[in-house]
Order: C-alpha cells, then sequence, then structure tokens
C-alpha cells in the first residue's frame, strides 16, 4: 500500500502496516525515538494500522504532541500506582497540563504530601518492568460493565455521558486498565523523568456541588538535565515573584475592597508612566493619532459589535435610564464610533488610531493573580483602519514595531498564526483572505511562525507574539488581528478613488497586551532590578555624615533639575547600613557623599551590581546618566 509522509513523499509499505513498522521502514532511529504518530492529521498510537493513501507524521519528543503524551502516559502509570497502594481508591479524570500532568481522586482515607515519595516509588517499578501499554475498543454497554466490575463510578459517568456512536477506548498496561482517548507511549518503560510535586483538593468536574476530590500534581521531561533545568526555572521563578516583589519595591498592592482592581503606588507610577511615555513617543514616530474613548456603552453598541453574543459572560452590566449598558472589555467598538464622526477618504487611509483604554473583565476569582490576570487593566490598543491593497504593508510595520519594542527590553519570542475558530462569524471568503494577507506579510519579513489552528479572535485570525523572559519562561504579549467583519457589522465606509464608497479593513493590533500585565513580566524578566530608565528611582544620594548633608542637597536639586529621579537619604544612620538598604531596594546607582567629595564636587559612584567603581565628577556623573536614560541602555 501507499502511503504519504510529512515531507510530501509516498512510501511503500505492506497492506496492515502500523505507525511503528513505518518508522522503522524510515530509519532505526525515529523507530527508536517515536512516541506516537499523527494520520491524516489526528494523533494516535504506534500500533495504529494504515490504510491505503493515508498521510503520516511520526512524533517524537522533540515535538509538542509527543511530550503531550508522554505526560499523559505518565499519569495513567500514576493512576495504577494508586491503584496498587491504595485498592478502594476511585479514579476520575488524569489529563495533561503545561508541563505536567494531574490525577483526580477520591481516596477512602485522605493522603498527604508526605505520601508522595511511596507513590513515586511504585510508579518507579512500573516503569522499570517496561510494561507494554495496549489499546482495545469496547461498545458501550461493555464499557460501562467492565468499569462497573472494577467499581469506578466516576469513569462510569464519563461513558454515560458520551454522545452516542462515540468510541469508547481503553489502555491496558499489565494488570491496570483505564478509560482514555490516547494515544500513549507503547511502554512504560519510555519515561525516563518525573516527579511528583504537590496535592490540592478539587471537585468533581469543577461544581463545588460536587465531591471534593485530591488532586495529585505531577511533572515530566524527556531527559533528567531537563527535569533538573525546569525545578531551577521554578525556584529562581519563586524569588522574582512579581507579587512578592512589587510589594517590597512598594509597586502596586491588592487589596479585598477590590479583588482583582489593582491598585498603583507612587513607585509603580513612575514606572507605568514610563512605558506609557515611550508608548506615545514609538506610536507618533510611526504616525499613530490617540483618542479616548468612554469606560461605559450602551449595550445596542455591544449587540452591533458581537461582543454581548460572545462575550457577555465576562462583561460588567448596569442600566442607565433604564438602558441596558456594558463597561468596555474592550476598546475596538469605540475606536469604530471615532473613525465614523467624519467622512472618510482613500486619502485619509490608512488611519492609525491609538488608545491606551481601560477595560473591564469579569474573571472568576480562583483565576485572578497578581497583575498577570486582573479585572481591570490598561489595553495600549490601536486600530489601523486601511484599504485592501495596504494590508501587507501595515501588518508589517506593525511586526517591526513589536520587534523594536521586545528586543528593547531584551526579550527573544516567537511568533504563531492564529485561524478560524469554531465560534466565529463571517464568510469562508473573507476568512480565508484575511489568513492569507497575515500568511504573506510573515513571509514576506521572512518570520517563523507555527500555526495555531482555530485560535483566532471570532471576528479574525491574528499573529500572536509569544515573549521568552530571561529565566526561559514565555508570554503571550503582543498580537495583530485582521478583521473584515466589524468594519460591515458597523457598515463603516470611505470613498475611493472611483469616488464610490467602499468598505475599511481593520486590524487590531497591542504591543505590551495589557500594561498591568507587562508590568508584571517586566518585574520578573528584570527581578526587580529595571534598567535605569525604567526605574522609579534612578540615583539615591547618600551623605556618610552630617556635615555633607548641604553638598548632598545641592547634589539632588542639579538631579531634580536635569530630570534625573533621584532621593535624598539623610538619616543619621552608618552608610553601611544606607547603601544596603538602597541595594535592597534595586535601586541603579548610589552615590556615597563623604568629606572629599564635597570638597571637590566629586561623587563616589556604586552601581547595583558592581559595587565601587570609583569617584567622578558630579557633572560627568549627571551627563553619563542622563545619556543612558535618553538611549534607554539596558542595564
Amino acid at each position: 500500500m501507499n502511503i504519504i509522509l510529512k515531507n510530501g513523499e509516498s512510501m511503500q509499505l505492506e497492506d496492515g502496516a502500523t505507525c511503528m513498522q513505518a518508522a522503522s521502514a524510515i530509519s532505526e532511529g525515529l523507530a527508536r525515538n517515536a512516541v506516537c504518530a499523527k494520520v491524516n492529521g489526528e494523533a494516535v498510537d504506534l500500533s495504529h494500522v494504515l490504510k491505503e493513501g493515508d498521510s503520516l507524521e511520526i512524533v517524537t519528543l522533540k515535538d509538542k504532541e509527543g511530550l503531550h503524551v508522554y505526560r499523559h502516559t505518565c499519569a495513567h502509570v500514576l493512576a495504577q500506582a494508586l491503584k496498587t497502594i491504595y485498592p478502594t481508591c476511585k479514579l476520575a479524570i488524569g489529563p495533561v497540563i503545561e508541563n505536567g500532568f494531574y490525577y483526580d481522586i477520591d481516596f477512602v482515607t485522605p493522603i498527604t504530601k508526605e505520601d508522595l515519595a511511596k507513590i513515586e516509588a511504585e510508579m518507579k517499578k512500573i516503569i522499570k518492568s517496561n510494561l507494554p501499554v495496549e489499546r482495545f475498543v469496547l461498545p458501550r454497554e461493555e464499557a460501562l460493565k467492565l468499569m462497573e466490575g472494577y467499581d469506578e463510578k466516576y469513569k462510569v459517568e464519563l461513558i454515560e455521558d458520551l454522545p452516542e456512536g462515540e468510541t469508547i477506548s481503553f489502555y491496558k498496561q499489565g494488570n491496570f486498565t483505564d478509560l482514555c482517548r490516547g494515544p500513549h507511549l507503547p511502554s512504560t518503560g519510555k519515561i525516563k523523568a518525573f516527579k511528583l510535586i504537590n496535592i490540592a483538593g478539587a471537585y468533581w468536574r469543577g461544581d463545588e456541588h460536587n465531591k471534593m476530590l485530591t488532586r495529585i500534581y505531577g511533572t515530566a521531561f524527556a531527559k533528567k538535565d531537563e527535569m533538573e533545568a525546569y525545578f531551577h526555572m521554578l525556584e529562581e521563578a519563586k524569588k522574582r515573584d512579581h507579587t512578592k516583589l512589587g510589594k517590597e519595591l512598594k509597586l502596586f498592592t491588592l487589596l479585598n475592597e477590590g479583588k482583582g482592581f489593582p491598585f498603583f503606588l507612587p513607585h509603580g507610577m513612575i514606572l507605568k508612566n514610563a512605558l506609557v511615555e515611550y508608548w506615545r513617543q514609538i506610536h507618533d514616530r510611526e504616525g499613530y493619532v490617540e483618542v479616548s474613548t468612554p469606560i461605559m456603552l450602551s449595550r445596542s453598541l455591544w449587540e452591533t459589535s458581537g461582543h454581548w453574543d460572545h462575550y457577555k459572560e465576562n462583561m460588567y452590566t448596569t442600566k442607565v435610564d433604564e438602558e441596558d449598558y456594558a463597561i468596555k472589555p474592550m476598546n475596538c467598538p469605540g475606536g469604530i464610533l471615532v473613525y465614523k464622526t467624519e467622512p472618510r477618504s482613500y486619502k485619509d487611509l490608512p488611519i492609525r488610531m491609538g488608545e491606551l483604554g481601560i477595560v473591564h473583565r469579569h474573571e472568576k476569582s480562583g483565576q485572578l493573580h497578581g497583575l498577570f490576570r486582573v479585572r481591570c487593566f490598561t489595553q495600549d490598543d490601536a486600530h489601523i483602519f486601511m484599504m485592501p491593497s495596504q494590508i501587507t504593508s501595515e501588518i508589517k510595520n506593525v511586526v517591526r514595531l513589536i520587534n523594536e519594542v521586545y528586543t528593547l527590553f531584551g526579550f527573544k519570542y516567537h511568533v504563531e498564526l492564529s485561524t478560524r475558530p469554531e465560534n466565529s462569524m463571517g464568510s469562508d471568503e473573507d476568512w480565508e483572505n484575511a489568513t492569507t494577507a497575515l500568511r504573506r506579510a510573515l513571509e514576506e519579513l521572512h518570520l517563523e511562525y507555527t500555526v495555531n489552528e482555530g485560535d483566532g479572535a471570532f471576528y479574525g485570525p491574528k499573529i500572536d507574539f509569544h515573549l521568552e523572559d530571561s529565566i526561559g519562561r514565555t508570554w503571550q504579549c503582543g498580537t495583530i488581528q485582521l478583521d473584515f467583519q466589524l468594519p460591515q457589522r458597523f457598515e463603516m465606509e470611505y470613498v475611493g478613488e472611483d469616488g464610490q464608497k467602499h468598505r475599511p479593513i481593520m486590524v487590531h493590533r497591542v504591543v505590551f497586551g495589557s500594561i498591568e500585565r507587562f508590568i508584571g513580566i517586566l518585574i520578573e524578566h528584570y527581578a526587580g532590578k529595571f534598567p535605569v530608565w525604567l526605574s522609579p528611582v534612578q540615583v539615591k544620594i547618600l551623605p556618610i555624615t552630617e556635615r555633607q548633608e548641604e553638598y548632598a542637597r545641592a547634589l539632588y536639586s542639579e538631579m531634580k533639575a536635569n530630570g534625573i529621579r533621584a532621593e535624598l537619604d539623610l538619616r543619621n544612620e552608618k552608610i553601611g547600613y544606607k547603601i544596603r538598604e538602597a541595594q535592597i531596594e534595586k535601586v541603579p546607582y548610589m552615590l556615597v557623599v563623604g568629606e572629599k567629595e564635597a570638597q571637590d564636587k566629586l561623587v563616589s559612584v556604586r552601581r547595583r551590581d558592581k559595587g565601587d567603581t570609583g569617584a567622578v565628577p558630579a557633572e560627568e556623573f549627571i551627563s553619563q546618566i542622563k545619556k543612558e536614560i535618553a538611549d534607554k541602555t539596558a542595564f
């Protein structure tokens, strides 16, 4: 029989050949590293039997799908170990999550974190046994009978909820069988590095009316050194926790009087305003105009935009004069209304319209986290209204701008093209044209990207930028969304060169994403040690004794006059104590002032991470730091 490989080449195999046999025919190395396969785009076990004309891709642990299968098999090994140690426990679900997996269990006698070592030891025995993992399928009645025989009530409930005609598959390893869609590793011995890390409570199916189960979390990696690197990253992340540093550096606070609504403190506002000022500078340079739209608008607007149907559960609503209103979760409908305030011509386009708009979204209390997940934030939106002929050039300009910003902060990044979701609106033709336009822009920029199927906005496809911070974590921030739909729904127009009315195309884009969230990312990226231009306090002036107070005050005044954010420490404390406190506050520069410095108009400079760098004339230091600030030098 003939099958089609990932590279488009054909391959001849005997009838009835499996994916594993195909991998072996390609190369011994590939077969050795194979964990599963994709047949006609669907993930399957290596034991899957191929048919004439199938497209085949062999998946290894280098692939995202391969690591997913690896971790899912680890969850099954966990379940087998639990049934061995605690035969009366009942299994619920064991999905894969980012960097690991979990399993929800109903225990007769509760377990503690101290029990994890014993469970790990049993898992290692199962892995060492290298048990084959075998898939089988049963009709609904037989499947129910099997799980009832094992007294697995949660599995019975899951089977009962499956739609008629659904394939019901199981996986067996040794004497253990579990309900599962799969796929899985061919054997337990393929698992090389795992660790159980925590236990927590979780309601069955996430419903607080159901029984509370025990959730056991684990992580798994292809290699031991990768897992060690992960735990090192977690330790480093703890040190960089933005909620901890935000409190220590007096940047922001979170209060019970406004859960999910952050309060920015004076130092935090300096940081926030520095980002906003930078945003305004680069957008003015790029030809953007800035607008501000109301925080609350009528229901009819949100119905027209589609948000009322697609996003209502995340919106805060109220009544004004007996009319339904909603606090805006997004800025785009307001920007459209601004566009429509006057007639537009092709000569006006493109119009690049920016807005630092405050938006509100109702997030569940359990999902709130510092500045990363809040209910109120400032979105650095911009909407570009343009003709179809301008799409590619405008997208390329936005990509260039985003690249400039992320490079300034020292971020690497990767790009995803997200395509049409299930709950989309608009014609197939519009979606195809929009997706093609984004793809063309990326290819003309020679920018590598991956495709994220079905993750576009409900009104159009998008390009997402995922930042990599200083310890290797990724954050989705920037996005470019191409929208053919809202211009139609709002009946937007411009007069073309032909004198006729035409519909503009609209781009939604952010660079920071949420300024609040971006600040949280920056805190952790820099571990609170911001570059000089961003630092709330750029210089601490530290006189050694009271005799230098007059000179210290003069220095402080000169710093302020030159736009340098300085603080003056006149406390009657030892200089060593003052220096240590300034270091804890992560101030970039400390200027120690003694008798010699006062006499000769010098400053003894200490840098945050380099210590004493010697004495220089005060004017020279001021000139140097002003250049650092102006150049936005990474410190």
